[in-house]
């Protein structure tokens, strides 16, 4: 289910705090931002409206988190073939969140249309959950109130915002596909380098 920034700003414009709740797990950072512009009108409460913000947006990253925890196995024997993922690459990935789970996560939830995958890989990484409870309260607590902010200040707006956040997105995205693809390239010259 998804909505548009407008169909957001109605909704909490009538239903406020009744409807944030779960428009925050599904929606996150829009509907952080649409908050922000009806707390700027003076319907709803900025403390209320940042509480429920995060733990809105901690349930939705838990949901994510569970996922990749629950659904490891299943989505790479399944699936992996497919995309050129194996049980070793998830093992890898796990060495990997072990060692730079925190700062990892970190970074991927500050980032804007790819913090999915980083908290689907923190699930499927077995990471520690009062650990990824932590480090994605601290990186929430941050980016839900810019986001707020943005919408407070900025509301009036509303539809640049949203192209605004799409087009951030699309740019996150296309960075990371790019810092992936080099990680592969400087990892296999590397195993080659090795085997010389």
């Amino acid at each position: 289910m998804s909505f548009t920034i407008e169909e957001l700003t109605q909704l909490l414009l009538q239903y406020k705090y009744l409807i944030l709740f779960p428009a925050m797990v599904v929606e996150g950072p829009v509907a952080s931002v649409v908050a922000g512009f009806v707390v700027s009108l003076g319907l709803m409460n900025f403390i209320v409206t940042y509480v429920i913000v995060i733990v809105g947006d901690l349930v939705g990253d838990v949901i994510y988190y569970i996922l990749g925890r629950w659904g490891r196995r299943g989505f790479v024997e399944k699936w992996g073939h497919y995309i050129g993922i194996h049980e070793t690459h998830v093992e890898n990935i796990e060495r990997f969140f072990i060692e730079k789970g925190g700062r990892t996560l970190i970074l991927g939830k500050l980032s804007h249309g790819v913090g999915g995958m980083f908290l689907f890989a923190a699930g499927a990484a077995n990471m520690h959950f009062g650990k990824f409870v932590w480090y994605n309260f601290v990186a929430t607590i941050i980016k839900s109130l810019a986001l707020i902010l943005i919408g407070f200040y900025f509301g009036t707006a509303i539809s640049k915002i949203n192209s605004i956040m799409e087009f951030i997105a699309y740019l996150t995205a296309g960075v990371f596909i790019v810092m992936v693809f080099i990680g592969f390239f400087l990892y296999a010259h590397r195993k080659g380098l090795n085997k010389i």
